[in-house]
């Protein structure tokens, strides 16, 4: 087994940590993560966490609302706006019953992390965000992730990628966004160069607890 990062758990001819920027944002970012995303080598979940302050990863199948999944009692629902592909959508962000909202309204943006079919997963299992504003991205060139991380169209970038976009629409500072991006391109860059196999693309479990608060501990839903 490859030597690994203790903070990253990325093999170290792969990690970022290096190139990790911390910055500023006025908006909040909450990332829903599937299980199985935990361990990807190429996740890019870790990276928005790591460069944003106010960017909170929960890991879980199913909340009650938003609320339950940030683990706060008063928080306005109506001031979130979930990332999803809609392609009915006829503006940017609109609400949950079609009408153009202003992205600079937003306090919080919440992004579903993992493969396509995980995402989707997350998004049946938690009704609740279909009440949400919806942010349709609409992104002008191929993912970050070229051939290392197939998705079934153009438009499905990285969570890393999202997030960024997401924020440069709500008015955050546009380097925020060139930042993120760079460190993305320099992972997939040592991962090319380290010629990791596909069956190498899993982290080590951890030896010791993640660092921070403990996430509230999901219902289980019922099938």
């Amino acid at each position: 087994m490859l030597p690994a990062c203790d903070t990253c758990r990325r093999p170290t001819v792969a990690c970022v940590c290096d190139r990790i920027v911390s910055y500023p944002t006025d908006r909040r970012v909450l990332i829903l993560q599937h299980p199985q995303e935990q361990d990807a080598l190429l996740g890019s979940a870790q990276i928005v966490l790591a460069s944003l302050p106010r960017a909170q990863l929960v890991v879980g199948l199913s909340w009650r609302n938003l609320g339950h999944a940030l683990g706060e009692e008063d928080v306005d629902p109506h001031k979130w706006a979930v990332l999803f592909p809609d392609s009915e959508a006829q503006s940017d962000v609109t609400t949950r019953r079609g009408a153009p909202l202003d992205p600079q309204d937003l306090e919080g943006i919440l992004v579903l992390d993992g493969t396509w079919s995980k995402a989707k997963t997350l998004w049946w299992r938690n009704p609740w965000l279909n009440k949400l504003n919806r942010m349709n991205l609409r992104p002008t060139k191929p993912s970050i992730y070229g051939r290392l991380r197939a998705e079934p169209r153009r438009e499905y970038v990285s969570t890393l990628e999202s997030v960024a976009a997401a924020l440069t629409l709500c008015g955050e500072n546009p380097e925020i966004e060139a930042g993120l991006s760079r460190v993305f391109r320099t992972l997939m860059q040592r991962v090319r160069d380290a010629n990791l196999a596909p069956e190498e693309r899993k982290l080590p479990r951890r030896t010791r607890p993640p660092r921070g608060p403990k996430p509230p501990r999901p219902n289980t839903p019922t099938e």
